[in-house]
């Protein structure tokens, strides 16, 4: 396969492929399975292949994840009222050691929404209410976000979740963005990166999701790096020189120091150039030639260059990192939301 050609034909077949039937390969992820379909549609829609599924019967199976209130409930305590991820978190084996149904999920429920907007389905017609009541009681104290309503780690994947969230709703009533503006930047590290959690080590999903809540929730402007003697929250400076460091010799992005780089943060990485107006600062040419260097023999991509067997997560992102560079064939992306643009 030319290095240094774009293989659409086969990365069609195999995100077709994908979301078809999963390889077994994958029941590991059982619990991650909306999410994983996000991966297979979303690569399609990128594509412009969205006709080889059924839409309709895409939509029926994500609103059948839904966790919908009983009669007596009370919205405002007990259950998140967002999407399971699989089967599995919505009807748990009844010897299952206790046992919990109905957990949705806040990542799960991006992927649930995300899905649907793709597909052009009305987000109107699910249960926005309770989703949203029960959303903000997941926010704790400190602006963060737990997942689910059991408990779980908190970070900014899943306050970036949040703010996604109500974005594509179109409803900022579930969250309070002044709390999670206050965690986000707590999260900054002296180099300008973003940590997971407050004074952790800078990564660039964090910190993808730290810039795009920021800019969802409004308290960052477009092309901010174009202006920098406007008032900011975050150190910007720093942060555009912690995210540039991170592309490699080889024209590819790590995620952290001294670690390789990888697929998918030429997304990560790059969605944070983007947002910023800073993209144009990067060596484009040489990320392409990266990134093609880890596309499959089997279509799709892998983690590193030169390795041949895809997996959907690294497959996804590498098209949506083609898709900021313009690549021809290719949807253009909205960077913050992860979908395509026309989805909106």
């Amino acid at each position: 396969m030319g290095k240094r050609d774009f293989e659409r034909l086969r990365h069609v077949a195999f995100f077709d492929a994908m979301a078809t039937e999963l390889p077994d390969e994958y029941a590991s992820q059982e619990v991650n399975h909306l999410t994983l379909a996000y991966f297979a549609v979303g690569g399609l829609s990128l594509l412009r292949e969205l006709d080889r599924i059924n839409k309709d019967e895409i939509a029926k199976w994500i609103l059948s994840f839904q966790v919908h209130p009983e009669a007596n409930d009370d919205i405002g305590v007990g259950l998140f009222y967002g999407f399971c991820g699989s089967r599995s978190t919505q009807f748990p084996l009844p010897n299952t050691k206790d046992p919990c149904c109905d957990v949705s999920h806040l990542a799960s429920t991006y992927s649930a929404l995300a899905i649907l907007k793709i597909i052009g389905y009305d987000l109107a017609n699910i249960d926005c209410k309770a989703l949203l009541l029960s959303l903000k009681k997941l926010q704790q104290p400190d602006g963060s976000f737990m997942p689910t309503h059991i408990g779980a780690e908190t970070d900014l994947r899943f306050v970036y979740c949040a703010a996604a969230i109500c974005s594509m709703l179109d409803d900022w009533t579930g969250m309070d963005k002044l709390k999670a503006e206050e965690y986000i930047l707590n999260c900054q590290s002296y180099d300008g990166g973003f940590g997971m959690v407050p004074g952790s080590e800078s990564h660039g999903g964090g910190t993808f999701c730290a810039v795009a809540a920021l800019h969802l929730m409004g308290f960052i402007q477009v092309d901010l790096a174009s202006n920098l003697r406007d008032s900011s929250s975050i150190n910007i400076c720093m942060l555009l020189e912690w995210c540039l460091q991170r592309q490699v010799t080889n024209g590819g992005f790590q995620g952290r120091r001294n670690k390789p780089n990888d697929t998918c943060y030429a997304f990560w990485v790059g969605g944070v150039l983007k947002i910023l107006g800073a993209y144009h600062l990067i060596d484009r040419c040489a990320l392409r030639g990266f990134l093609l260097t880890c596309q499959s023999p089997y279509g799709g991509f892998t983690k590193f260059p030169d390795d041949r067997i895809p997996d959907i997560y690294h497959s996804y992102y590498g098209l949506a990192a083609l898709s900021l560079l313009e690549e021809d064939g290719l949807e253009p992306l909205h960077v913050d939301l992860g979908i395509l643009s026309a989805a909106l």
